[in-house]
């Protein structure tokens, strides 16, 4: 599934080719993905324009002034700006054509496993925190309300290991399954630790350590997943970086002690015994 530096590489990607533009026309190939399309969506946008992108945890924000289109890529879908007279190919299933000073564009979604998701949240709503798929989010961890002493103090009454209190999101929103097994590495902290039990000065360290992952992976790209690629169809490079992900069984690049793999909430964790106490 794409993670937060995906999706971030996905919107610096399209944002160039859409902000500012009018929207020319909505192209709905089925009636939804993991939910229906909007009713009437073509009436909504069409003739409206895009005054900027924006990003919550995983969701994709395309912003108008009278709403917001959520999207979401799922376990498999991918966007990409194509010029117009592009045949489809089989599970293109959302288009949005805007158009420019340079001709039009268009913006499609490929999602083959239709576990994505394009909804609306009208303004008229209410703020958009307040949309069922925001709500509850925790905070963004590449913005400044995010620090150790917030780990720390939302963790006390926390029983569960670190690994799935980062995975939940209601603290820190977007750290998924690989960005987190990277920034326990980097902390030193096991990730069946009970998240009570950490300290505040290794939660300092848990929090540095996810900003300069999650930043890192965003300027390399994101992680080449077996299902994403960015707007331009190249492949992200983090991957080539990872210190236990994905590496069961080989040397640690640090120690030299196998990395080893556990399951953890049906999720697959990596880690090293010795250099994550």
């Amino acid at each position: 599934m794409p993670e937060l530096p995906e999706v971030e590489v996905t919107r610096r990607g399209v944002a160039p080719h859409i902000e500012g533009r009018i929207v020319q026309q909505v192209v709905l190939r089925r009636e939804g993905l993991r939910w229906p399309f909007p009713p009437a969506l073509s009436e909504l946008l069409v003739g409206r324009r895009i005054t900027h992108t924006d990003r919550r945890g995983k969701y994709l924000l395309i912003c108008f002034e009278h709403g917001t289109l959520i999207v979401h890529l799922g376990m498999s879908g991918h966007l990409r700006v194509l010029p117009p007279g592009v045949e489809p190919r089989k599970h293109d299933h959302f288009d949005l054509v805007v158009d420019g000073p340079d001709g039009r564009q268009v913006l499609r979604l490929h999602d083959p496993r239709r576990f994505g998701a394009v909804l609306w949240h009208d303004k008229d709503e209410g703020g958009l925190d307040e949309h069922m798929l925001l709500r509850g989010l925790g905070v963004e961890p590449l913005g400044d309300g995010f620090s150790g002493e917030l780990l720390w103090r939302a963790t006390r009454k926390r029983s569960a290991p670190i690994k799935q209190v980062l995975l939940a999101g209601d603290i820190v929103v977007g750290v998924g399954n690989i960005y987190a097994c990277e920034s326990l590495f980097r902390a030193g902290i096991n990730p069946k630790t009970a998240a009570a039990r950490i300290s505040r000065a290794r939660y300092d360290r848990l929090a540095d350590a996810i900003k300069e992952i999650l930043a890192a992976a965003i300027v390399q790209g994101g992680s080449t997943l077996k299902d994403f690629i960015a707007v331009n169809g190249q492949s992200g490079y983090f991957q080539q970086t990872y210190f236990v992900y994905d590496r069961a069984g080989v040397p640690c690049r640090n120690c030299g002690t196998p990395i080893r793999q556990i399951k953890q909430g049906q999720r697959s964790t990596f880690y090293c015994v010795q250099c994550q106490r």
